[in-house]
């Protein structure tokens, strides 16, 4: 994961392109036995997004790695993010709806979540973002229907004035998957 990392990086549009579709496609792979069984409940399943994009994968990053990838790639527009959350982001989107989000800590030495989670794993797959319409339902939804805790007791303001929910969700008995839920302010829902 590591070279696909880094080759957000590249120079070369062509290789960054192909590392944000390897990293895509990572991430869909390790939230997609959970996805599976959260889209089979017809309930949470009607709370999806309609579109071609209805997943995005966030990659912590290293600050210094985060502006030579934000560089390559044009300067993208910051995402509003609230105050008192550790992270600078912007996202990118490619064709076939793959989409990522790069994010960074505003405090290395703090410890707010992406700070603590490059201390513990570096540079990787922090999270899986998950389009839903209403975050609030799709979180009591997955309480009740599946007995998953959020960390979260309620939805809560995430960047650009979206509402956020997340589950930290076992995949198999050594890993666990955070998946963020998102529901999209009014006037700024995606097409």
């Amino acid at each position: 994961m590591s070279e696909w990392i880094g080759l957000l990086a590249s120079a070369d549009s062509n290789e960054r392109a192909h590392a944000a579709h390897e990293l895509f496609r990572l991430g869909c792979a390790a939230a997609e036995p959970v996805l599976r069984k959260w889209f089979a409940d017809a309930e949470f399943r009607a709370l999806a997004r309609s579109g071609s994009s209805l997943l995005t994968v966030g990659i912590a990053v290293e600050p210094a790695r985060f502006e030579t990838i934000r560089a390559r790639f044009g300067q993208p527009r910051l995402a509003e993010a609230p105050a008192d959350q550790d992270v600078i982001e912007f996202e990118l989107e490619f064709p076939h709806g793959v989409r990522l989000d790069v994010l960074t800590t505003r405090a290395r030495e703090g410890d707010g979540a992406i700070a603590r989670f490059l201390k513990r794993f570096g540079e990787g797959i922090q999270q899986v973002e998950c389009d839903v319409r209403d975050v609030a339902l799709a979180t009591e939804l997955l309480r009740s229907h599946f007995a998953l805790e959020p960390i979260y007791p309620a939805a809560r303001s995430g960047a650009e004035r979206t509402r956020v929910n997340f589950f930290l969700v076992p995949v198999d008995e050594s890993r666990k998957i955070l998946i963020e839920l998102v529901e999209v302010a009014p006037r700024q829902k995606k097409k």
